[in-house]
């Protein structure tokens, strides 16, 4: 099987830059980055020391629902490219470990699915998760703040 980690929506992302609200209303906090652990969700490369960068509430679900997890996460400042869609991990993911979960088309969380994966074996343990009938997608969040990292969906 193929997957694919897939980045936040260009559209999206350029009405965050644009000073749009986040999922909260807010409009996004700006900051310099110094270069230590600030990984955009659109280009899905770290944030480098003296670019500015954006802090906001983000909801990778579609409506408000009980599974709906809202959290923090960081966006360049300033345009940048989406991330191309492919099987390989991606630069932000530097971490030893990850939550690795799957979701149903009702996006809510499958159970059973979800554990804490060394980040070299999370394209095997979603490969494993997309074996499974009732998973329609995959989160990658942190295992030590469980701020979203990005998506992976069947190629």
């Amino acid at each position: 099987m193929t997957i694919q980690f897939k980045a936040l929506p260009t559209e999206d992302v350029q009405a965050l830059q644009g000073g749009g609200p986040d999922a909260y209303g807010n409009t996004p906090e700006r900051q310099v980055s110094d270069g230590d652990g600030m990984p955009c969700r659109h280009c899905l490369k770290n944030i480098a020391a003296g670019d500015g960068y954006l802090v906001l509430a983000y909801r990778p679900f579609p409506q408000l629902q009980p599974y709906a997890e809202t959290g923090p996460i960081f966006l360049h400042a300033q345009e940048c490219e989406r991330a191309v869609e492919a099987e390989i991990i991606p630069e932000i993911l530097e971490s030893a470990d990850y939550i690795v979960r799957g979701y149903g088309k009702d996006d809510r969380i499958v159970y059973g699915s979800g554990g804490v994966i060394p980040t070299d074996a999370i394209v095997a343990r979603a490969e494993t998760l997309f074996e499974r009938e009732g998973i329609a997608y995959v989160h990658v969040r942190s295992a030590r703040n469980n701020c979203y990292q990005c998506r992976i969906e069947r190629a």
